[in-house]
């Protein structure tokens, strides 16, 4: 395996301007930010032109020589470095050895309206980057077409929400900064229904997939982990529905409702063509 010959210096321009990309300002500046792990590395390797460089420590870039070529053949440039370097660029407790240098991907609003949607996540007011990754890839498992963060909820690159998306913000377009009435008004004009997710919503999930109106596009609007949606944010949706609770739990937290919300729409939508299984025979 050809790797560069020596390690990179932890006193070098790339490293300091790697370790800077862990604030959201500097991330913004140069629209830039980190992969952190070879599940995110291998995404962003494969996603054309956003792996910009990849940091390994030699052990790392043994293990994962895969990965280390498919950077290669996207362009990256491939440092090895230290342990104790890629330490300080890592925002984790545990590094895995493998740090990518990625370009912004998050994609216009208007080019997601103009692919007519039929399932969309709109992440209103959503502040922990843990919860907004997890809504993510819960969001990419069930087969949504995109995902909104509006200007209310967390960055997209911050390295926490990256980490919990596992890969899958390479996966979906996901349009960043929309004002929640922009979003919903622009949902609506393309024909697809709001459903406000929220505790205190007068229907239930159960009673909208008796009705028969889940098939239609839909997107679904989940709000702030402990407050929910304000009032405002719940009458521009076209329904306001809550997860029924049969049991004597006393919530549901957030990504575990937006998974149920979402794998219900996608069950629905697919209904006339039959469930489609997750595994092959």
């Amino acid at each position: 395996m050809a790797v560069a010959p020596e390690l990179i210096s932890p006193r070098s321009p790339r490293v300091t301007a790697a370790r800077r990309l862990a604030k959201r300002n500097f991330r913004g500046k140069e629209r830039l930010f980190l992969a952190e792990g070879p599940q995110a590395v291998r995404e962003a390797a494969g996603h054309q032109g956003t792996l910009v460089e990849l940091f390994a420590t030699v052990e790392a870039a043994e293990r994962y020589a895969d990965i280390v070529g498919e950077a290669r053949s996207a362009g990256a440039r491939v440092h090895l470095a230290a342990e104790d370097v890629i330490a300080d660029i890592s925002t984790t407790v545990t590094p895995q050895g493998v740090v990518g240098v990625c370009r912004f991907l998050d994609t216009p609003f208007e080019d997601i309206l103009a692919a007519r949607p039929k399932l969309v996540a709109v992440l209103a007011h959503v502040r922990d980057p843990g919860n907004a990754g997890t809504v993510l890839r819960c969001a990419d498992a069930a087969g949504a077409e995109a995902v909104v963060l509006t200007d209310a909820s967390v960055d997209l690159y911050n390295p926490k929400c990256v980490r919990a998306s596992v890969g899958s913000l390479f996966h979906l377009p996901v349009a960043v900064g929309v004002p929640v009435e922009r979003a919903v008004e622009g949902l609506k004009d393309a024909g697809v229904r709001i459903l406000a997710a929220d505790g205190a919503g007068e229907d239930d999930l159960d009673t909208e997939l008796d009705r028969g109106t889940m098939g239609t596009p839909s997107a679904w609007v989940f709000g702030n982990e402990a407050w929910g949606l304000p009032e405002e944010t719940r009458a521009l949706a076209d329904a306001v529905v809550r997860v029924p609770i049969h049991g004597k739990a006393e919530s549901l937290n957030l990504a575990t409702a937006a998974a149920v919300c979402l794998y219900a729409s996608a069950r629905a939508q697919r209904a006339a063509g039959g469930c489609r299984s997750v595994t092959s025979s």
